[in-house]
């Protein structure tokens, strides 16, 4: 399927995203299509950096954030060990709990990389199809519209191994009851089923997403663009009166935590030499979700977002 509009010139050269503008809309296309769009250095900082020229640019009102392919975004890529994170959180070849800290929290890290997408004055929607895993689901979470095809596959599975809730954004979408649910199992939820359960604003067939995202967006392109960042900003207020800040302090500390036991470690350990899939079957079976998923209910691979 091709996007609906021309992502016109180019403003910006980026190595790992797509950034373009048509009119008031800028968009924002995570471009590793054959990597599901997995997290790697420096796609976060480039999404940040995509955000600042959207939000510096006059003439825009909207974000539109989505991914080439197959995926929205399959979360941080391990497919190597994580290595490609060495030298943020490593010293000496080890793991440093100091520096990985620092490495997720510290402005230019990966979270505060998300939730620029939280900060920008512009509101933000995410277009959800394929897969939106781990990292790549809390990225989706820190817009504030989230859009999504009936069939993507939407979780975290960090809570059974390697990781915990890093943002913080899927207990405040989730409320008390889902986010214990779904935060001790780690198990996938549709686009449609999150939208029932309001974790995002709603789900429609892959073959209307596009339009639908595009009908959004061009109808908040109407309103002020000081109205949007205020209203935006009186919501995003409330939310950080809840603690948002303090959750997301606690969930970098425990996710290098999770990442670093001797069980993440043995996972790693098997991703890195029988490959990723292998790692994710032994950690899903129990569950029969994300790669131990029957054909059904995994997002239809016919279901593409062509450049």
């Amino acid at each position: 399927m091709q996007w609906l509009w021309d992502l016109g010139e180019l403003a910006v050269e980026f190595e790992t995203i797509i950034y373009g503008v048509e009119g008031a809309i800028a968009t924002i296309t995570l471009n590793r299509p054959s990597r599901l769009n997995a997290l790697v250095p420096p796609m976060p900082a480039e999404i940040e950096a995509a955000v600042g020229v959207a939000c510096n640019d006059p003439d825009v009102s909207v974000i539109v954030l989505r991914g080439a392919g197959r995926s929205f975004c399959a979360g941080f890529d391990f497919a190597d060990g994580f290595h490609a994170w060495d030298d943020d959180i490593k010293t000496d070849g080890k793991w440093d709990i100091g520096k990985d800290f620092v490495w997720l929290t510290a402005p230019g890290g990966p979270v505060q990389n998300f939730m620029s997408l939280w900060r920008s004055p512009k509101p933000v929607i995410a277009m959800v199809h394929g897969y939106a895993l781990g990292g790549g689901s809390e990225l989706a979470l820190a817009a504030d519209l989230i859009i999504a095809s009936d069939d993507a596959c939407i979780g975290t599975p960090g809570p059974r191994l390697w990781g915990a809730y890093l943002t913080g954004l899927w207990i405040y979408r989730l409320g008390l009851t889902k986010a214990k649910e779904y935060g001790l199992t780690g198990k996938s939820m549709s686009g449609k089923l999150a939208a029932e359960l309001g974790v995002i604003n709603k789900s429609v067939p892959f073959a209307e997403l596009e339009a639908t995202v595009r009908d959004q967006a061009l109808a908040l392109a109407t309103i002020p663009q000081s109205q949007l960042a205020a209203n935006k900003l009186v919501v995003n207020r409330a939310v950080e009166a809840m603690g948002l800040s303090q959750v997301q302090t606690i969930g970098c500390m425990f996710d290098g935590m999770m990442r670093n036991t001797p069980e993440a470690l043995k996972f790693l350990e098997l991703a890195e030499k029988e490959g990723v899939p292998a790692a994710a079957a032994a950690r899903d079976r129990a569950f029969g979700d994300y790669s131990q998923a029957d054909a059904e209910n995994r997002p239809d691979p016919n279901n593409v977002i062509h450049i």
